[in-house]
C-alpha cells in the first residue's frame, strides 16, 4: 500500500502543523499558534515528509518556502481539516452545555466597549467555554484567518457576514485643550482643519485616517495635517489634553476630558452619529452553542 495512505488518526496532528508552517511561513510563528515549541513543529513535519515519502518544505537558515508537491498538498489538506473541525464543533455541539473555544477578532476599542464588560461574568457561567481575543486593528478578514466571528463598525462588516449590532452608535468628536484653542483659534467648518495642527491616527495597515464629517447631507474628508500620527486613541486623547493639537475620536474616549474641562469641542454640528460595533460571523457556518451564549451575553449587558 502506498505509504500516503498509511496515515493514522495520530497523524491529525502532524497535518495541523505543517497547515500552521504553510500559512505562517515560519515554524517559531506556527509554534506560537498552535502553543508548542518550535522544535515539536519541527519534528513534527520532518516525521510527515518521511511517512510520505516526498518533501515538502526547503528550508535554509534564514528562510523557508512550500516545495511544489508542498503547495499541492497544503491546498488539498486546507479545506479538508477545515471539514474535520467543522464536524468536530458541530457534534460538540450536542451537548447540553455550551463548550469549546471562541476565536475573537476585534480591535483595542471595541475590545474594551463590548467584551471587557462581559468577560468575568460570562467565564464564570459558562466553565467549558474558552476565549481567544487577538486585538487586530487591521480589518482581517476572519474565514480565512480561523476566526469565529469579528468585531467592528457596522459600516466595515463584509456584507455576506451575519451581524449583529452589540453596541450603541458611535460618535466621533474633534477635542482639544482650551488652551490650545485659546492660543490658535477654533476651527468653524472642517476645512478649517487644514490650518490646525492635528493628531493623525494611522491604521495598522499603514494608511492614515482622513477625518470623516457631515452636515445636511454634506459630507467632507478631510487629509489632515500634523506633526504627531498615532496608533492608539487612548493616547491620542491624552495628546489632545497637553495641548499638541486637535484629535478626532470615538465619543467615549472623551466624557472624563469633557467633564472636567481640560477637553473642549469643536466642529459638534459636523460630527453625527453612526451605528456602532457590530459582532459579525459566517452564515455558511455552523454557529456553535458557545458563540450565541457569547452574543446573548453581549446583548443583555
Amino acid at each position: 500500500m502506498n505509504r500516503a495512505h498509511q496515515l493514522r488518526f495520530g497523524d491529525m496532528f502532524a497535518l495541523a502543523v505543517f497547515l500552521a508552517v504553510a500559512d505562517h511561513k515560519s515554524f517559531r510563528s506556527a509554534a506560537i499558534a498552535l502553543e508548542v515549541t518550535p522544535s515539536a513543529v519541527s519534528h513534527s513535519v520532518k516525521a510527515l515528509e518521511r511517512q510520505l515519502g516526498v518533501r515538502l518544505l526547503n528550508r535554509t537558515t534564514r528562510s523557508m518556502a512550500l516545495t511544489v508537491a508542498g503547495a499541492h498538498f497544503a491546498t488539498q489538506l486546507r479545506p479538508a481539516l477545515a471539514s474535520i473541525e467543522e464536524a468536530v464543533r458541530v457534534v460538540g455541539d450536542l451537548g447540553d452545555t455550551p463548550s469549546g473555544t471562541i476565536r475573537i477578532n476585534a480591535s483595542e476599542g471595541a475590545i474594551q466597549i463590548v467584551l471587557r464588560p462581559i468577560l468575568a461574568s460570562f467565564l464564570q457561567k459558562y466553565p467549558q467555554v474558552q476565549l481567544d481575543i487577538v486585538n487586530d486593528g487591521r480589518l482581517s478578514d476572519v474565514i480565512d484567518e480561523g476566526f469565529d466571528a469579528g468585531i467592528r463598525l457596522k459600516e466595515a462588516v463584509p456584507k455576506d457576514m451575519i451581524a449583529v449590532q452589540v453596541s450603541d452608535d458611535i460618535r466621533f468628536l474633534a477635542v482639544a485643550s482650551p488652551a490650545y484653542f485659546a492660543t490658535y483659534g477654533k476651527p468653524t467648518a472642517p476645512r478649517n482643519l487644514l490650518d490646525h495642527e492635528c493628531i493623525r491616527f494611522r491604521f495598522d495597515s499603514g494608511s492614515i485616517y482622513r477625518w470623516e464629517f457631515e452636515r445636511e447631507g454634506k459630507k467632507e474628508a478631510i487629509d489632515v495635517k500634523g506633526r504627531l500620527t498615532l496608533t492608539d486613541q487612548k493616547l491620542m486623547v491624552e495628546a489632545a489634553t497637553d495641548g499638541i493639537g486637535i484629535a478626532f475620536v470615538p465619543d467615549h474616549l472623551t466624557y472624563d476630558g469633557l467633564k472636567s474641562g481640560r477637553l473642549q469641542t469643536v466642529l459638534e454640528e459636523w460630527c453625527p452619529a453612526y451605528p456602532g460595533l457590530c459582532l459579525y460571523y459566517s452564515g455558511h457556518r455552523h454557529v456553535s452553542s458557545a458563540l450565541l451564549a457569547l452574543i446573548s451575553t453581549i446583548r443583555r449587558s
